[in-house]
């Protein structure tokens, strides 16, 4: 009687498996999520960010590679492009879009990053709107320095960690470690490739949030509260992505800061709506 269980069982998942690999219906259902390029960049211009890159935008070298890229970018072929600006801002955004559509032969550099590569991206892709998916929120990503260099304050966590982090966030990655010290020295595609590999991702959450959990006094939680803070940002922001109508048919390309691109890359790795394709698949030389 056992044994003739096991065999029904046997049969019984053998059956589920053939049914599911012989039934184009449930083959299309595994393929219908909504195909995103998660892309993370350096702010082209200021910052407001704790690290910036050398970028001067109005050079003609930066400009041949800044166009070679969204190139690269632009054979992913999307349908909607969403970048670091405010929903409010949608308007505007879409006045400058539509400006440099009608005279594309010049970059336009004042909106950084957005205005150079999302605007061409889009153009090369025909595409009418461009969506803003930011969300303002303070926090203070210093407070852990602020810790370790105050005489008047002290690490009550764990500063040893909190140091590691900050000071050898590749120890375990010496060939990432080895770029990461070049970086400044790298052509812009070389410095994207390494800002969207999933090591330096990951780094970037911990330099951005989670390396504030190894911080505070001895009764309060002030690494913790900021780091929520960043967490919730870009919840915000998740949602907002999650504001655009898009069905299966849609692309989504996202060009953000890369750590707002590693949070987005955690939350859409779960999602039951979206697919994200290998960013490097689309920085080969």
């Amino acid at each position: 009687m056992k044994m003739s269980f096991i065999l029904f069982i046997s049969a019984l998942v053998v059956f589920n498996v053939n049914a599911q690999t012989n039934n184009p219906t449930l083959a299309t259902q595994k393929n219908q999520k909504i195909q995103v390029l998660n892309f993370g960049t350096f702010h082209f211009g200021t910052t407001p960010d704790a690290n910036s890159t050398e970028f001067d935008e109005e050079d003609e070298k930066s400009q041949k590679e800044v166009r070679a890229l969204s190139k690269m970018l632009a054979t992913f072929k999307p349908t909607i492009i969403c970048v670091e600006a405010l929903p409010e801002e949608n308007e505007q955004l879409n006045l400058l879009y539509q400006q440099f559509v009608k005279n594309p032969e010049k970059l336009i550099t004042s909106g950084g990053e957005t205005s150079m590569v999302a605007f061409d991206v889009a153009r090369l892709n025909n595409i009418e709107k461009i969506y803003g998916i930011d969300n303002k929120m303070n926090y203070n990503y210093s407070v852990g320095d602020f810790f370790e260099s105050s005489p008047d304050y002290t690490n009550a966590i764990d500063s040893e960690t909190y140091l590691e982090i900050t000071n050898t966030p590749f120890k375990d990655y010496p060939e990432i470690a080895a770029l990461d010290e070049q970086y400044e020295t790298l052509s812009l595609i070389d410095k994207l490739r390494l800002i969207n590999h999933p090591v330096k991702l990951d780094a970037s959450i911990n330099a951005n949030a989670d390396k504030l959990l190894y911080v505070g006094s001895e009764n309060n939680f002030e690494g913790a509260d900021n780091a929520a803070v960043f967490y919730h940002r870009n919840m915000k922001i998740y949602s907002n992505l999650n504001r655009i109508k898009m069905d299966e048919n849609d692309r989504v390309f996202i060009l953000m800061g890369s750590a707002h691109t590693a949070f987005l890359r955690e939350f859409i790795q779960r999602s039951p709506k979206f697919e994200m394709v290998d960013t490097l698949d689309y920085l080969k030389k």
